[in-house]
């Protein structure tokens, strides 16, 4: 029986940089960091943002962007501090796309390595009674 999920690993070119980008925009606090004695396939550092474990990984970036992202949720009425921060590490936030009325706002931006993050303010609940399901 799946319980939830355990963790999210991203593959990036620069574990420093994405340090800092995780900690500035999604307040992670670091709990790991391999050092030159990996115990997976590479170097490594470990950080929790909103109770999410988040493992990075030295590698190099993805070659091409998609839609394929990770949502973190956020409380209602932050997107602008969050945009702020966004912009602050030098990544490009995405125009948003067409909402239906009472599904939640969204920002979405993508990291150094062409990862995908969405920072939503709505629920599964609040978007399956906007579409009326």
């Amino acid at each position: 029986m799946i319980r939830g999920i355990s963790h999210i690993t991203f593959t990036v070119s620069d574990l420093e940089r994405t340090a800092g980008m995780l900690a500035a925009v999604l307040d992670a606090e670091e709990v790991y960091a391999s050092g030159n004695e990996p115990h997976s396939l590479a170097r490594e550092r470990f950080f929790v943002a909103g109770g999410v474990w988040i493992a990075v990984m030295e590698g190099g970036a993805m070659r091409e962007r998609s839609y394929d992202h990770v949502a973190f949720a956020v409380p209602r009425g932050t997107l602008p501090a969050y945009r702020g921060k966004v912009l602050a590490q030098g990544l490009e936030i995405l125009p948003g796309r067409g909402r239906v009325p009472g599904e939640g706002d969204s920002l979405y931006f993508y990291d150094y390595d062409n990862h995908l993050f969405e920072l939503h303010e709505g629920s599964l609940e609040e978007r399956l009674r906007a579409y009326g399901a």
